[in-house]
């Protein structure tokens, strides 16, 4: 029955060898057609027209901490309860700020009280 098996296992193998070269044909031409550096994804996300969030459009976790840091609005988060918009400057901002967005938005608060008063 193992003897069988063996021309099958060798078809599957020279198969696998064809699909691997496919794909990196494929890899290849992909490569080819990507836009230079500087462009890509996060500039096609840019707003079209200027979106305006919470503390002057910026990123309220710079605010807590007592820094404007503008933001463009390409990441930003609605507060499903108030309605108000956050813009952020990296997803890293964002994805900290979600970690618990109450204290958060409580922070920047009391940050742009501090930031306004001067």
């Amino acid at each position: 029955m193992i003897g069988l098996l063996a021309p099958h296992r060798r078809m599957l193998s020279v198969a696998a060898a064809l699909l691997a070269v496919a794909g990196t044909q494929a890899h290849a031409q992909v490569a080819a057609t990507l836009p230079a550096a500087g462009t890509g994804i996060w500039k096609a996300a840019v707003p079209a027209k200027p979106m305006q969030g919470e503390f002057e459009g910026n990123d309220p976790l710079g605010v807590a901490a007592g820094a404007k840091i503008k933001a463009d609005c390409s990441l930003n988060w609605i507060d499903p309860d108030e309605g108000k918009r956050y813009c952020f400057s990296s997803g890293t901002s964002l994805e900290y700020f979600l970690d618990r967005p109450r204290f958060n938005i409580a922070r920047a608060r009391q940050g742009w009280q501090k930031l306004t008063a001067r």
